[in-house]
């Protein structure tokens, strides 16, 4: 449904990397358009589900429920949050069987600095978001822009071979207002929730900066 979704070449320089989003203005149409029908197609009275794909460090870490409290506010009301723990447990890990029931996806890569804009997935949470991207609204959570639809990332696949990982490059100038993220959360909303503007993103200051400061995936 949406495959070719998000960019994947690296720009030539930096002033490439000074935009709103990566994607082609034909890309977002089609995004849009998919996300359009996801939202129209929701029924009544059924639950929305979102994986929030992390590490096992973040897991364990102690600021890893305040994180959680970041990406619930910025999704929207009535959202079902799962991760490894909660979706698992004890039980083996049997991604294909989840990734069924799932809505949507939210992906926590590991950040090249503090404040940074390129975060960096493991070879799970890579395989996690290629089994939905194409289907579903999947989303990159950032401490300085919050979520970002992931085709408005720039991606690149790295080493090794045998376990790759992925980039993801959040553009400079993003914008919340941005219509890619406002029909990905419309696609995420319940039905018959009414949308409600996101509230204004601080800076990476304070609470927002404690969560990454102790690594990631």
């Amino acid at each position: 449904m949406m495959s070719g979704m998000h960019a994947t070449q690296k720009p030539r320089n930096d002033d490439h990397l000074d935009v709103e989003t990566f994607a082609r203005p034909e890309q977002q149409r089609r995004y849009t358009a998919a996300m359009n029908r996801i939202a129209a197609e929701r029924r009544p009275d059924t639950p929305v589900r979102v994986y929030v794909s992390a590490a096992p460090k973040t897991v364990n870490d102690s600021n890893w429920e305040r994180w959680l409290k970041r990406i619930t506010e910025d999704l929207p009301g009535g959202v079902e949050l799962l991760h490894y723990r909660s979706a698992f447990g004890e039980s083996p890990y049997d991604w294909d069987t989840l990734a069924d029931q799932l809505d949507g996806l939210v992906v926590i890569g590991r950040p090249k600095r503090l404040g940074s804009r390129v975060h960096v997935l493991g070879p799970v949470a890579r395989l996690e978001l290629r089994s939905l991207v194409a289907k579903k609204p999947v989303l990159l959570f950032t401490h300085n822009f919050g979520l970002v639809p992931v085709v408005d990332c720039m991606s690149q696949v790295m080493s090794p071979a045998e376990a790759p990982r992925l980039k993801l490059i959040a553009p400079k100038r993003w914008n919340r207002d941005s219509r890619t993220l406002h029909a990905a959360l419309d696609a995420l909303r319940p039905a018959g929730l009414a949308r409600q503007e996101p509230e204004p993103r601080q800076s990476a200051q304070g609470h927002l900066v404690a969560p990454f400061a102790v690594g990631a995936s």
